[in-house]
C-alpha cells in the first residue's frame, strides 16, 4: 500500500480543499477494502447527500472526512440537524477518516469508526453563522472522537504503519453486536461500559475496577437508581456477546 495521496488526477483542481478531496478520494478507493466483508469498495458516481463509497457485497456505505496533520479531539462535519436525523435512520454511514502529512501528503492515520458507535453524544453542536455570513443562522457540528471507545476506531494505518487485514476485519466483527441494540439507549449504556473498561486500561479487571465509576455513569443516568446492578447487567451483555470473557467470580477479561 503506497500511503502518499499524489495522483495527476489533483492538477485540474486550483483550490486546495478540492485537490484534497480528490486525491483522498482516489486513494481510498485505490487501497481501501471493506472492514465488514473484506471486498472492495467502490466510489458513488454522483454526489450522493449520506455517502462516499459503498461496498457492493454487503451493501454497506461510508462516508469519507479528511484532516492534515494530527488527528485531534474533534472532526468538523455538516448540518447539526441532519446529523441528529441520520443517527435516527438506517441511513447513516460509516465513517472513513484520513489524517495526512500537509508537507509530504502522505497518509499518517486512517481509521473506520462503524455507524453502530454513532450516537447524540458524540456529536457536538456549534454555534449558529453569524448574521453577516452567506449561511447565516446555520448551524454545523463536529464528530467528537475523543469520547468514543478504542473499539470504535479501528485502523488500518496507525502512525504511518499499516494494520493487518485480518487485524482490520477482526476489529469490526468484535463489536458488531452492537448494531442489534434495540434503542440509543440501550447502546448507549453499553458505550458507556466499553468507555469504562477503556479507562481501566487493563485487559483483565474486577467488578471493584468497573464500580469505581458508578458517581461518574450517575451524573450520566440520574434516572437510573441502581447503577451497580446496571453496571453488572451490561457486563453480562458483553460476555453474552464476546466481547467479555468471565474468569472467575467478579473477574473478566476483555477478549
Amino acid at each position: 500500500m503506497n500511503l502518499n495521496l499524489y495522483s495527476p488526477l489533483s492538477e485540474a483542481y486550483s483550490s486546495k480543499p478540492q485537490k484534497i478531496r480528490v486525491l483522498s478520494e482516489s486513494w481510498v478507493n485505490k487501497y481501501i477494502y471493506c472492514p465488514c466483508c473484506g471486498g472492495d469498495i467502490n466510489e458513488y458516481e454522483n454526489n450522493k447527500p449520506v455517502a462516499d463509497f459503498y461496498c457492493a457485497s454487503c451493501q454497506v456505505d461510508y462516508e469519507l472526512k479528511s484532516k492534515k496533520n494530527t488527528m485531534g479531539k474533534k472532526i468538523v462535519d455538516g448540518a447539526y440537524s441532519t446529523m441528529i436525523e441520520r443517527l435516527k435512520s438506517d441511513s447513516n454511514p460509516n465513517f472513513f477518516f484520513l489524517n495526512y502529512d500537509k508537507n509530504s501528503f502522505d497518509v499518517t492515520n486512517f481509521i473506520v469508526i462503524p455507524k453502530h458507535f454513532f450516537i447524540p453524544e458524540i456529536i457536538e453542536k456549534r454555534k449558529p453563522l453569524s448574521q453577516k455570513a452567506r449561511r447565516s443562522g446555520w448551524v454545523g457540528c463536529n464528530i467528537l472522537l475523543d469520547t468514543i471507545p478504542d473499539s470504535g476506531k479501528i485502523f488500518y494505518i496507525k502512525n504511518g504503519k499499516n494494520n493487518s487485514k485480518d487485524k482490520v476485519l477482526n476489529d469490526w466483527n468484535r463489536t458488531k453486536f452492537l448494531q442489534d441494540s434495540r434503542t440509543l439507549k440501550s447502546k448507549g449504556w453499553l458505550l458507556d461500559i466499553i468507555r469504562c473498561l477503556d479507562e481501566i486500561g487493563k485487559q483483565s479487571f474486577s467488578l471493584r475496577d468497573i464500580y469505581q465509576f458508578e458517581n461518574h455513569l450517575k451524573l450520566k443516568h440520574p434516572e437510573n437508581n441502581n447503577i451497580l446492578a446496571k453496571i453488572r447487567q451490561q457486563l453480562q451483555i458483553l460476555r453474552d456477546r464476546g466481547y467479555l470473557k468471565f474468569q472467575s467470580r467478579g473477574q473478566y477479561k476483555i477478549r
